[in-house]
């Protein structure tokens, strides 16, 4: 089998009630034989689309007439001969996801199975959920909360969906309901870091010991800001802190876990198993969160989740993409012994996103079924993609 050529299909920007740009970027892989594989580069959001979506015609180059049975000649390929490729980054590594996952796909379909007997059978039935996001609510209304008591009505809202777990970043929206309207590094106000508190304090009494807070910073906070701000939420059984300082200085994650009792995670900003590496040996990381869609894909995940087992860390993987990051992120979810949970974004409420692809994959009762189609058991919808521009490499 050979492949024959690649597509790169650049959906037009998707906006929710006014929240920020929302872009998934698509690929497609076709073959000799007929088979068409379908990936995704996770840089959906941010300021990288451009790059990602040159950084996937640069690398398709690359892989025609290449087996695409071959994942790891594929990867090693893009990785070490392309020069940028040995010093990683976001769009390199995504660059490469969206193809490795497309090839694992091709590989399903043509041996007629799901991606995860490919990758060591499931270790699980039922994937866990939890609802993301919920400072900007839970449905299908999206607005920016600013009040305790719009929080605590989230996560009524989310509990009513069946989800037992939300993820809430309460430092990133001021007083105002500005994103990023105030400042979170230096030294939090008494009045900012009260705000902070009582957000979580009424997601709490909303959902009782029966709900698990995970706590979201987007790397917003810095090591002293975040050593206060979980000093101050120890009371209210966080399961984990997402992104207490940015992933460029694994150090301080170090430093943070020590001056607080809440397990530390982290990972939508870590490229690859040398990214990893250091949080996982100076233990600053309890909780490793790779997204398969800019990590290095599902070659790459694989290996860093097996790595983290290693240290006794878990694996939340990041999603936060189009549906073929979902698909891709449950077909590994149900292989890895040290899994946690599954993120279910507010995104994928989106209609607008569901309708990209064929399948939508929501959870029932706080659970996912993994999907037992061949491969990673999504496809692009194809009536939808006639609105897109693709860029096609021969």
């Amino acid at each position: 089998m050979k492949i024959t050529q690649v597509q790169l299909v650049k959906t037009c920007p998707l906006k929710h009630k006014g929240n920020q740009k929302w872009q998934p970027i698509f690929v497609l892989v076709h073959t000799d034989e007929g088979i068409t594989g379908h990936g995704e580069i996770g840089l959906a959001y941010g300021a990288s689309q451009e790059a990602a979506l040159g950084q996937g015609v640069d690398y398709a180059r690359k892989i025609l007439g290449m087996d695409p049975l071959n994942n790891e000649a594929v990867w090693q390929k893009l990785q070490r001969t392309t020069f940028w490729g040995m010093s990683g980054g976001a769009v390199n590594f995504a660059g490469i996801s969206g193809i490795d996952i497309a090839l694992w796909d091709i590989k399903g379909k043509a041996y007629n199975t799901p991606v995860y007997k490919l990758l060591g059978g499931k270790t699980r039935d039922r994937i866990r959920c939890y609802a993301s996001q919920i400072q900007l609510g839970w449905g299908t209304e999206s607005r920016r909360h600013v009040q305790p008591e719009e929080y605590g009505e989230a996560a009524r809202k989310a509990m009513k969906a069946g989800f037992s777990a939300v993820k809430v970043d309460p430092i990133g929206i001021s007083d105002r309901g500005e994103w990023m309207g105030w400042n979170t590094t230096g030294i939090l106000s008494y009045g900012q870091l009260k705000l902070i508190e009582n957000r979580v304090a009424a997601i709490r009494e909303a959902g009782g010991r029966e709900l698990d807070i995970i706590l979201e910073a987007h790397a917003l906070t810095d090591a002293g800001t975040a050593i206060q701000v979980g000093k101050a939420l120890e009371p209210y059984g966080i399961y984990y802190f997402e992104e207490p300082t940015q992933p460029l200085n694994p150090h301080l994650f170090h430093m943070i876990r020590q001056q607080i009792s809440i397990p530390l995670a982290g990972g939508e900003r870590i490229h690859s198993r040398w990214g990893f590496r250091p949080f996982l040996e100076e233990g600053g990381l309890q909780v490793i969160q790779p997204d398969v869609c800019n990590t290095g894909g599902l070659t790459e995940g694989k290996k860093i989740c097996d790595m983290a087992q290693v240290y006794d860390v878990g694996v939340q993987l990041h999603v936060c993409g189009g549906p073929i990051s979902n698909a891709a992120a449950l077909q590994l979810e149900a292989v890895i012994p040290n899994f946690i949970i599954h993120e279910t974004h507010e995104y994928s409420l989106v209609p607008e996103n569901i309708q990209l692809c064929k399948y939508d994959y929501q959870p029932r009762d706080g659970f996912l079924q993994v999907p037992e189609r061949p491969g990673i058991g999504q496809e692009l919808n194809e009536e939808v993609l006639e609105e897109y521009d693709i860029i096609t490499v021969r």
